[in-house]
């Protein structure tokens, strides 16, 4: 199945992400689960949370990934929304 991450980070924390990137997208590479991802970005164009889409067996696999996710380790995100996705296009 595949599942979507809609992660916001908290305010006035960019400093946060980009000191734990480096271990968020090793962690990307090393799952083997993500089929893409990138930055959600805010009206200035700064990073301010993440879209992942993972391909995973069950929900409670995609919430065992965002919780060992760097990231969310690091205290940076002020939500985490998981949500099963369907492909449609592309």
């Amino acid at each position: 199945m595949r599942v979507a991450l809609i992660c916001k980070d908290k305010p006035g924390a960019l400093q946060t992400r980009l000191d734990n990137r480096p271990a968020h997208l090793d962690y990307i590479n090393t799952t083997g689960v993500v089929e893409m991802a990138g930055p959600l970005l805010a009206e200035d164009g700064s990073m301010a949370g993440s879209l992942v889409i993972l391909s995973v067996d069950d929900l409670q696999a995609a919430r065992d990934w965002a919780a060992n996710d760097p990231y969310a380790k690091a205290g940076l995100f002020a939500g985490v929304e998981i949500i099963e996705w369907k492909k449609v296009i592309g």
